[in-house]
């Protein structure tokens, strides 16, 4: 039988309990792990998740370290834990700085303060156990990182072509043990594959606007693609950063295609080293419960 990947679920606004009973849905349909990304109360959906389900693992995938106090961090990351019988992974990044400064957030040095945060979670007191910390990587000196201070790392939109070089930054013993390695993998299930293309494009248009995926990409082989983003962006040339795009680039980054693509894709991202691919679903045709659909559609 295939290797069964996890699963992204975010929450919107009137959608809430439905996403709740979707969550008990891959649960039963015996799916690994449900991560919820930075979009609205993460560590909320987490908390909800850990009540209507029994056996699925749960994360944050991941939240900003720079949101909440680091008490108030440790206490809600602390009552999910415990409530979840050790089922909760607490994933963190920094973010990016455009995205913080809309918050009136300043970021220091990522390195140090990612450090300095996880020192200070472990140090609040009458917090209970903390969960395992998973630091969300790009950039070698995170990967390495993650591992000396953390209980595991998950990349988001990662190239797979590149993920013999940033696993190459692990130990043998945390790349074959029970240290997480995740990716989040925007995937659009669709026979129409240029339809699934563009819709992937469209998930990772805004991505490409951010510095620090720019360099990891530059890094991972694809210089000319984001070259040609940054002269769009100095044009705010929307399309432009769209446009160059390329379809190597977006096979090594996303999943599209028919079913059974997108299976062996699946596949593939394992046999890279990835120990648990997040599939993040979008529909061609529909909304996120339609992406849903044809995603648990995969394994019918």
């Amino acid at each position: 039988m295939a290797q069964l990947p996890a699963v992204s679920l975010a929450a919107v606004p009137g959608r809430r309990r439905k996403i709740l009973e979707m969550a008990q849905e891959i649960e039963r349909r015996g799916f690994p792990g449900i991560f919820c990304p930075s979009l609205s109360d993460n560590l909320g959906l987490c908390q909800a998740i850990a009540m209507v389900t029994e056996r699925v693992e749960i994360g944050t995938s991941i939240t900003p370290i720079y949101t909440r106090n680091v008490n108030d961090f440790a206490q809600s990351v602390g009552f999910i834990h415990e409530i979840s019988n050790g089922r909760f992974k607490f994933g963190i990044g920094v973010s990016h700085e455009p995205a913080m400064s809309r918050m009136g957030v300043t970021q220091g040095k990522p390195l140090a303060d990612m450090r300095q945060f996880v020192e200070n979670l472990k140090a609040v007191p009458r917090a209970g156990d903390m969960p395992p910390i998973v630091l969300a990587t790009l950039r070698d000196r995170m990967i390495r990182l993650s591992e000396e201070i953390g209980d595991g790392m998950v990349f988001a939109n990662g190239a797979r072509s590149h993920m013999g070089h940033s696993l190459g930054q692990l130990s043998d013993a945390a790349r074959t043990g029970d240290f997480f390695i995740g990716n989040m993998i925007p995937t659009c299930v669709s026979d129409d594959e240029a339809a699934g293309m563009a819709v992937n494009r469209r998930t990772l248009t805004g991505y490409a606007a951010l510095p620090n995926y720019r360099n990891y990409w530059k890094e991972a082989g694809y210089e000319e693609e984001m070259t040609a983003v940054e002269a769009a962006l100095a044009n705010k040339d929307m399309a432009g950063v769209t446009a160059a795009l390329s379809d190597r680039w977006l096979a090594d980054t996303t999943l599209f295609g028919s079913a059974d693509k997108v299976r062996e894709g699946i596949e593939a991202w394992f046999d890279a080293g990835i120990k648990t691919p997040i599939i993040v679903p979008s529909s061609a045709v529909g909304n996120q419960m339609a992406a849903l659909q044809e995603f648990f559609d995969l394994w019918d």
